[in-house]
């Protein structure tokens, strides 16, 4: 299948469901961590699939692969916050993010060193 969109990536694909999974266990999360640990993690779930588009749509390789960077590092802040909550958290199940947030690092990672 030839790539013709940032969409078609899978890593965007992945990236994507695990923003949707953040909003999932951020909703189970309370109210009192509205504005530290719940808005944390929807920002870097979301600078994933944004910085994997943004570096993309540069059609540059050395900004594709900045932006990769810099989508990787959001992912890692990410797994630390899921860490975090599932701690904090033990009735909330991160199963699943925490799974997908594993599996794009290595995918961002093995896209980094292709480079």
């Amino acid at each position: 299948m030839a790539i013709n969109s940032y969409k078609d990536l899978i890593v965007w694909q992945k990236s994507m469901a695990l923003v949707k999974e953040i909003y999932r266990v951020t909703k189970l999360m309370p109210k009192t961590e509205t504005y530290i640990l719940i808005s944390q993690m929807l920002r870097a779930a979301i600078s994933v699939p944004s910085n994997i588009a943004e570096g993309y749509k540069r059609n540059h390789r050395p900004e594709y692969k900045q932006f990769l960077g810099m989508a990787n590092a959001s992912a890692g802040e990410l797994e630390t916050q899921i860490l975090i909550a599932k701690e904090e958290y033990k009735n909330i199940d991160f199963t699943t993010a925490e799974g997908l947030v594993i599996e794009i690092q290595k995918m961002l990672h093995t896209m980094i060193l292709k480079f």
